[in-house]
């Protein structure tokens, strides 16, 4: 029963995990594809 009891967010604790994993990992992908981006407009313009 205590799966049951949701936060005030209203998930589950497994929900609640669940959603923190996706969030953690699309911020990480984001993070990278940025300093991709960063990288590749040094390579183009060094002075921008």
């Amino acid at each position: 029963m205590a799966d049951d009891r949701t936060s005030l967010s209203g998930l589950t604790e497994a929900e609640a995990k669940e959603f923190h994993g996706v969030l953690v990992q699309s911020t990480g992908f984001f993070f990278v594809l940025t300093l991709i981006a960063h990288g590749l407009i040094w390579a183009w313009r060094p002075w921008f």
